[in-house]
């Protein structure tokens, strides 16, 4: 629970007293302030030492696998609204797979869009950043519209549309920096929630047992299993990881099949357990993990279209010696 989690406080604009709605996935440090009508989505971090205060302009909205790092401050005007993707009035809009760093300050009314970054204590105030923006480190954007797709350099001061309109477009390697920050907030994410005792995944492992040496067998324990063999993951080669993160990028799941060598030879393939992430990093270790949990087997990466229901890709990614 947040250090402050509350309704926000009566006042003449607003004596709806509402709380904050926090998706079950989600984790909120305990060292952070929310207050008022704040909507976190699934998957979204918020670090600690933050405040997110619906108090004075609200609602305020931010969406699935966001994270919210150390030290930010989201506010909002009691005056003055900004149009969510819902085409709901808001304070204050982020969406999804979103970057907030370090100490960076989003005042409503603020929309910022979905798969953005927000560089360390950069502001953001009365401005729209369009999706897929990058904005570095010091900058100010302030009752302008920053175009989708645009980058704003370290120490910017964009505050006139013009100014706006001239920005550069983001790179790819831009693009993938942001798309790495975002899975290595997951990924953490995921370890505080395990550690807190809420849940954990079963790609997180402990790499010893508590006499110091591996297991030999399978060991259940708070970070998940261990592998079946007592051996450590080894990286998948290049050329496979290259797949996964296209196919990822395609909106595509990651699924695998296995066989021994006489259900091989017949073409009967078993199901692995589903990879319900998303993220590369987590998706990557789970496929790495499962590899080492069957040395003996045939192991088949497949790629499935969500929308269309259909199988994508199929390799063979694994041939026992």
């Amino acid at each position: 629970m947040p250090l402050r989690h509350q309704p926000a406080p009566p006042t003449p604009w607003d004596s709806d007293l509402d709380k904050p709605a926090i998706a079950a996935s989600a984790y909120v440090h305990p060292q952070c302030s929310l207050i008022g009508d704040v909507k976190l989505g699934e998957n979204v971090i918020v670090a600690p030492n933050t405040s997110i205060r619906a108090d004075e302009g609200a609602p305020f909205y931010i969406g699935a696998n966001t994270n919210i790092q150390d030290g930010v401050v989201i506010h909002g005007l009691e005056q003055g609204r900004i149009f969510g993707d819902d085409q709901q009035a808001y304070s204050v809009w982020i969406g999804e797979d979103t970057c907030i760093t370090h100490m960076a300050l989003i005042h409503g009314p603020a929309y910022v869009g979905n798969e953005c970054f927000i560089g360390f204590r950069s502001t953001v105030f009365n401005a729209q950043v369009g999706h897929g923006c990058i904005v570095m480190m010091h900058a100010l954007i302030q009752d302008v519209e920053i175009p989708p797709g645009k980058y704003v350099p370290s120490g910017a001061v964009i505050t006139t549309q013009q100014a706006a309109d001239r920005l550069p477009d983001a790179t790819e390697s831009d693009r993938t920096f942001s798309h790495h920050v975002v899975e290595v907030n997951q990924a953490l994410r995921a370890g505080y929630r395990c550690s807190d005792g809420i849940a954990c995944d079963p790609s997180l492992q402990k790499p010893a047992s508590s006499n110091g040496s591996r297991s030999n067998g399978s060991h259940s324990n708070g970070f998940g299993s261990m592998p079946q063999n007592g051996k450590a993951p080894r990286p998948l080669p290049a050329d496979i990881v290259d797949i996964i993160r296209q196919q990822l990028r395609q909106g595509h799941r990651i699924g695998l099949e296995f066989a021994n060598a006489r259900r091989f030879k017949v073409g009967s393939w078993q199901t692995a357990p589903a990879i319900t992430s998303t993220y590369e990093a987590q998706v990557l270790t789970q496929v790495e993990q499962f590899l080492v949990n069957h040395p003996s087997d045939y192991v088949r990466l497949l790629s499935i279209d969500p929308k269309a229901k259909q199988r994508q890709l199929e390799r063979i990614i694994q041939k026992p010696a």
